[in-house]
């Protein structure tokens, strides 16, 4: 009787966490769901929030975005930013990272190192976008990729040097012993045998910066001010006009920018889930 009783209650259980996965991921995925709605339905049909579903699909609005406005510009500049500042940050960033972990120091003194470049990112973009936007002016960077950069790239280097430093401690120190034996440098043992031992860090790095500089909008606001230099996230909000909001076109660019990111972790999502795991356990 008691094992009939423990049974119902390990079924009830579990029919109680099914249904709480299934309504966490109703609440998660349901406003991307109106989203995507949005941007397929007519402007008749925009307000109705009364029907979850259209009854005159088209995809007109995903056309006017790229024939009425410059979008299509607007995705190659955020793509070029992002990967120029994940390919400066995850360069230093590794240098840093192994200098730091490597290095023989005082574990209190590499501590108060990373405390302090991780502060660094830890900053309100809105206190110091003035005093950013004042040297990338006084420098002549305004409405270029190389302007962005400068930001970008200075709040993207703690996070990386913190993330990438517990990778390289990670690795025993009877490696780099070894490949000194053998004949390597310091160079060498860095970029031929201990940074391809901790790739699945560097490519979860790598991912994060990007998606982080695809999706930034104050420094991209502020900085770039021609249309033609605008990124994405600053393009979807100047659909706006004067009296009005078109909130489908507005939907459809949004699932547009969307669609890179997401199949960007699809494709990767091993790699990614390997690199965020990695130092999880203890040899």
């Amino acid at each position: 009787m008691k094992r009939k009783k423990k049974l119902a209650g390990e079924k009830i259980v579990k029919i109680v966490m099914r249904l709480m996965i299934i309504l966490t991921l109703i609440v998660i995925l349901f406003p991307f769901y109106w989203l995507f709605l949005t941007s397929i339905r007519p402007k008749s049909e925009i307000f109705n929030i009364s029907s979850v579903i259209t009854l005159k699909p088209h995809i007109g609005n995903y056309k006017m975005v790229f024939t009425e406005r410059p979008f299509a510009r607007y995705i190659l500049n955020s793509f070029v930013i992002g990967l120029e500042t994940t390919v400066i940050s995850i360069v230093i960033a590794s240098f840093a990272a192994y200098a730091i972990a490597k290095t023989n120091i005082s574990p209190k003194i590499k501590n108060i190192v990373l405390s302090l470049s991780l502060a660094v990112s830890m900053f309100p973009q809105i206190t110091i976008v003035s005093p950013i936007y004042v040297m990338v002016k006084n420098l002549g960077l305004r409405n270029s990729f190389f302007g962005l950069l400068i930001p970008y790239t200075t709040f993207s280097l703690p996070l990386a040097i913190w993330y990438l430093t517990t990778f390289y401690q990670g690795v025993s120190h009877e490696i780099d012993e070894a490949a000194k034996i053998d004949g390597c440098n310091t160079f060498q043992i860095f970029y031929k045998i201990i940074t391809p031992l901790i790739a699945p860090g560097i490519f979860t790095a790598a991912i994060l910066i990007f998606i982080s500089a695809w999706n930034e909008f104050l420094f991209a606001l502020v900085i770039n001010t021609d249309d033609i230099w605008r990124t994405v996230s600053v393009g979807i909000v100047m659909f706006q006009g004067r009296y009005t909001i078109p909130w489908d076109e507005i939907s459809a660019a949004a699932i547009v920018v969307m669609i890179p990111l997401i199949l960007m972790v699809f494709v990767f999502q091993q790699r990614i889930v390997s690199g965020l795991t990695a130092g999880a356990v203890k040899e």
